[in-house]
């Protein structure tokens, strides 16, 4: 008789990979990348004179010289299955802001990955930001069947690492030395949303996102943090 403690025996059949699609919610769509149509907005809002560069400190890549760089780099990311890359479409303007991907997508282990997130300055800390962060986690959960979702961002990368806490997402340590980017090294602070944490997070989400949770002026009324931490008691 075995007396060694194994993992608990799964009755489950692994997800297939994300594919090109549209995910529409109330503020934003997320929709496939499309370089050709996307580069001329994406590169405004993220470049000087209207764009922050800040926004690319903490990515793989960028910032860009010019227009032409970044539409070929989108033109590589548009032709990925792995990252799988949207572009970032606010309902109130109708035109691309941001960028969100899925990526280390593992269907044979049920994970996946969001990261390569970058919103224009506009977008950030609005209700659409937030929603985007919905949109790609209910995918991945309620449509295609996945345990398991990671967030991981550069440990230094203060916002980043506030906004996986507020999304729900578990702090699960950092892994020094873990990668070199852009000629300096990179220690990684990992997070996660399992399968069995989800349900609880999914309605922290959708009661955050209910319009009656903002007053007239459009404040919250319950902090999104509250609504997704009790999904840990």
């Amino acid at each position: 008789m075995n007396e060694q403690p194994l993992g608990v025996p799964l009755d489950w059949t692994p997800p297939s990979p994300p594919r090109p699609t549209t995910l529409t919610g109330r503020h934003v769509t997320l929709r496939p990348l499309a370089a050709a149509d996307d580069a001329a907005d994406l590169y405004a809002v993220s470049h000087p004179p209207d764009g922050d560069p800040r926004i690319w400190t903490y990515l793989f890549d960028g910032p860009y010289p010019d227009r032409a760089a970044m539409q070929r780099a989108l033109l590589v990311a548009e032709r990925s299955e792995d990252p799988l890359s949207f572009t970032v479409v606010p309902a109130a303007s109708g035109r691309p802001a941001g960028i969100a991907s899925y990526l280390r997508i593992t269907p044979g282990h049920g994970t996946i990955e969001i990261g390569n997130i970058w919103f224009a300055g506009a977008l950030q800390r609005t209700v659409a930001a937030t929603e985007v962060i919905y949109l790609l986690a209910r995918h991945a959960f309620d449509e295609l069947g996945y345990r398991r979702l990671e967030w991981k961002c550069n440990a230094l990368n203060a916002p980043s690492r506030r906004a996986a806490l507020r999304f729900g997402f578990q702090f699960e340590g950092v892994f020094e030395q873990h990668m070199v980017v852009k000629g300096r090294n990179r220690d990684t602070a990992w997070y996660a949303i399992t399968d069995r944490r989800w349900p609880g997070i999914r309605e922290g989400f959708e009661a955050w996102l209910d319009p009656r949770n903002f007053d007239p002026d459009g404040r919250q009324r319950l902090p999104l943090r509250e609504l997704t931490c009790q999904s840990k008691q």
